[in-house]
């Protein structure tokens, strides 16, 4: 499912328009990011929660050259499905 077929799916179901859900979607998705850039979790209980990990930098190496190189530490963002995503998706 891309983002049009999201909005539509978000339009039929809440009875909003196109545009509506589609405001609605961006907002939701400007929202999550601006917690996870300030360090905090967005948690939808029974959905999942949505965080910032950070990686540790490690040791890599160039698959072309063999050369073993650094790779920088970063932060990532993760999701980790709630108990009641896990049990719709596991019936």
């Amino acid at each position: 499912m891309n983002k049009t077929e999201l909005v539509n799916s978000i339009a039929s179901k809440s009875g909003l328009s196109k545009k509506n859900s589609e405001a609605a979607l961006n907002a939701f998705i400007a929202s999550v990011e601006e917690a996870l850039k300030n360090g905090d979790k967005v948690v939808l209980v029974g959905f999942g929660t949505f965080e910032v990990k950070n990686r540790a930098a490690r040791k890599g190496r160039n698959p072309q050259t063999k050369e073993e190189i650094t790779i920088p530490a970063s932060k990532a963002p993760v999701f980790k499905a709630g108990k009641g995503l896990k049990d719709i998706v596991n019936k």
